[in-house]
């Protein structure tokens, strides 16, 4: 069972922060992490996963682009990511600088594809999925990890 953390970084944050929920999904046995930037994840690695973890930096309160571009080419396999989990993370570069928003901007785009939709557990922050503002901290670290995990955990269950 494949997990697909996916991910647009453009300062190394957010890419950080991406390979810490791999780690989470990498701590499930049965569960094999992909981890893909968007410029390098296919629609075959894409619709394959039994689960979904996207993360983008914040533009002007929602996801990079990039991103969005993947979820806007890949829509053609939106059938067959139905009942798969979906997580999202994000970074930004000031404490109110719109990671609740972009979060949500990513989960909103995963109901549209039909995804069962999760946030971080309540161990983490029990919130919308992972943040941080700047680099990734020890703190955020271990949240990005539990979600990860989590992810994983549940994608077992639905196995």
């Amino acid at each position: 069972m494949q997990i697909l953390v996916l991910y647009y970084s453009k300062g190394g944050n957010t890419r950080r922060l991406a390979e810490m929920v791999a780690e989470g999904v990498a701590q499930v046995d049965g569960v094999e992490v992909l981890l893909r930037n968007t410029d390098e994840v296919t629609r075959d690695e894409f619709a394959a996963s039994a689960g979904l973890i996207a993360g983008s930096p914040v533009y002007f309160g929602s996801m990079a682009a990039p991103l969005k571009q993947v979820l806007d080419e890949f829509v053609g396999v939106r059938r067959r990511m139905e009942n798969k989990i979906g997580a999202a993370f994000a970074t930004s570069g000031d404490p109110t600088g719109g990671k609740e928003t972009t979060l949500l901007s990513i989960l909103q785009a995963m109901l549209i594809y039909g995804m069962i939709i999760v946030g971080d557990p309540l161990s983490a922050t029990g919130h919308y999925g992972a943040a941080c503002v700047g680099v990734p901290d020890s703190g955020t670290a271990e949240n990005a990890r539990k979600l990860g995990r989590r992810v994983a955990e549940l994608a077992v269950k639905l196995g």
